[in-house]
């Protein structure tokens, strides 16, 4: 096998379909590496991804000020939304943001959503049952967080498949950027437009005060202290993009690693209240989120390498994930899996904001779909030949078709039909 020593090798389209044996091949080789085509360190073993997570510090946006001094100015109107989301903070100005927002985001709000969240479902199912073909990706994976996303939101359902797009972009921008330079101009254009809609809805809402999270963040208040406008938005923002980016690749990847896995399909098919277990398998072995950046703090030694202070650290959770000194048989897909503490949604203080909603979404749809359906395969399409989006930290297919029969389909085939 050749040397494989950097991470852009997942911009290769057969690495990036399968980008695990990479990720072995580091963690065996050299756990805590310098890639020298992204200035970074990476670490992909399970105790050294989590002390990144946890220790280091997560404010490595530059600000507009610094961008325009190295010739990037163009940039800037992304870089000044990205400074004030609470993904981009530490301490204590993360504390803060992550308070006020947590005021509109209890699990007590996200726990009302559940019957909702299952009846959107079965409308979505409803429109292609009969058709016994779907493709997972644009008929289910795709409109069930974005319906969820523009309601708890609080904006127009018809401006739903609009906010999708924006949201894609911005993932662009987080998973890999810096790599396609000749994609800035559209993505500045994107964030443009996002947060001037985002704006006139928080204006909106201020004359006309309707339910929804951007209503919530301007209510939220601790101590006096709220949250300004361009906080709201750039919150608004990251937790869009958060809800469906993370759940979409969830539902996706999940679908396509129970087809890889007939025996498990069977096992959860007979057995759904494996289904939450299940997920969490799917998270571990396929996730949505492979990897984010961190800085170093201070001068540290992490693995017996030396990093600088202000030093780019790439944490590789995908790869931490499958870390065998952490998780027996770690490439086993395993629905019943025990001691499942993956990384998938981090570590800490930045723990994923909406991890209990895309479980709950992924909930409702693998219990739908194992409910109605069954005798599930790859429509039309092999498996080699699935597109996978290129993008280095957030890994998800463009589109999964899929056939199916509904269940007991078989047996009613040759009954007479009912007089009436």
């Amino acid at each position: 096998m050749r040397t494989l020593s950097s991470l852009t090798q997942l911009l290769d389209p057969e690495v990036l379909a399968d980008p695990y044996p990479l990720y072995h091949q580091l963690r065996a080789e050299d756990p805590v590496c310098w890639d020298p085509l992204l200035h970074a360190w990476v670490v992909t073993g399970y105790s050294d991804v989590v002390t990144v997570l946890h220790d280091f510090s997560a404010e490595r946006t530059p600000s507009p000020e610094k961008l325009a001094s190295i010739g990037l100015g163009d940039l800037g109107p992304i870089a000044r939304v990205m400074v004030k989301q609470m993904l981009f903070m530490d301490p204590p100005a993360h504390a803060r943001v992550r308070k006020l927002a947590a005021y509109a985001f209890t699990p007590h709000r996200v726990a009302v959503l559940h019957g909702h969240i299952r009846d959107v479902v079965e409308r979505l199912l409803d429109r292609i049952a009969g058709a016994g073909r779907l493709d997972v990706i644009a008929d289910l994976a795709e409109p069930l967080p974005y319906t969820i996303t523009a309601e708890m939101l609080g904006v127009p359902l018809d401006d739903a498949p609009q906010l999708k797009v924006w949201s894609q972009d911005f993932a662009e921008m987080l998973g890999n950027f810096q790599h396609n330079p000749e994609r800035a101009a559209a993505v500045g254009r994107s964030v443009d437009a996002m947060t001037a809609y985002f704006h006139d809805a928080v204006r909106s809402m201020r004359v006309r005060p309707r339910p929804g999270l951007i209503a919530s963040f301007l209510e939220a208040a601790t101590d006096g202290d709220r949250l300004t406008e361009e906080e709201v938005v750039a919150n608004t923002i990251v937790t869009m993009v958060g809800g469906q980016e993370t759940t979409t690749n969830l539902i996706g990847n999940g679908m396509l690693t129970l087809l890889r896995h007939p025996a498990e399909l069977c096992r959860l098919h007979d057995a759904p209240n494996l289904i939450p277990s299940a997920v969490e398998e799917m998270l571990r072995y396929e996730p949505p989120s492979q990897q984010t950046a961190r800085l170093a703090p201070y001068d540290v030694e992490l693995g017996g390498k030396q990093i600088r202070k202000r030093q780019a650290v790439i944490a590789v959770m995908a790869a931490a994930n499958r870390d065998p000194s952490r998780f027996p048989q770690p490439d086993r897909f395993d629905i019943e899996r025990t001691d499942n503490r993956h990384l998938s949604f981090g570590w800490g203080a930045h723990f994923c904001f909406g991890a209990a909603l895309a479980r709950m979404e992924a909930h409702a749809t693998f219990e739908a779909l194992l409910r109605r359906f069954e005798r599930f395969r790859l429509d039309g399409v092999a498996d080699a030949s699935l597109r996978w989006r290129t993008n280095l930290g957030l890994r998800g297919l463009v589109a999964l078709p899929v056939a199916f029969e509904r269940v007991g389909a078989r047996e009613l085939v040759g009954l007479p039909v009912a007089v009436q």
